[in-house]
């Protein structure tokens, strides 16, 4: 059994989810946080396939709002090489503030629309 944090951000995400689609043309942009790690993931929902993916794992920085930030930047770098300009922000039910909202910042740095 999960505890009530997580069901509650499960529930706010499925929230999300019944208005946030990614088609082939305006793809989703995924965001998963964890106690150590941030991941995001641009998918292609009308054939559930991911086409760019991204983590603070790999990125260097100080602190972990910085490696969000860095890590926004390389999977906006990464989606342009595949010529995807615009997505749909999809924060996984997590508030959009802190790690979260830094990586968004860092995608738009890097020339992700939205």
């Amino acid at each position: 059994m999960k505890n009530i944090k997580t069901q509650k951000r499960i529930r706010r995400h499925k929230r999300i989810r019944a208005k946030v689609v990614g088609t082939k043309a305006i793809p989703r942009l995924s965001v998963f946080k964890s106690n150590k790690y941030l991941y995001a993931q641009i998918i292609d929902d009308d054939k559930g396939n991911t086409l760019v993916a991204s983590s603070d794992k790999e990125v260097k920085g100080k602190t972990k709002t910085e490696r969000a930030r860095e890590a926004g930047r390389e999977l906006a770098k990464n989606a342009q090489a595949k010529k995807i300009a615009k997505v749909v922000f999809d924060r996984g039910g997590f508030i959009f503030t802190g790690r979260v909202k830094a990586l968004a910042e860092g995608a738009r740095e890097g020339g992700l629309k939205f």
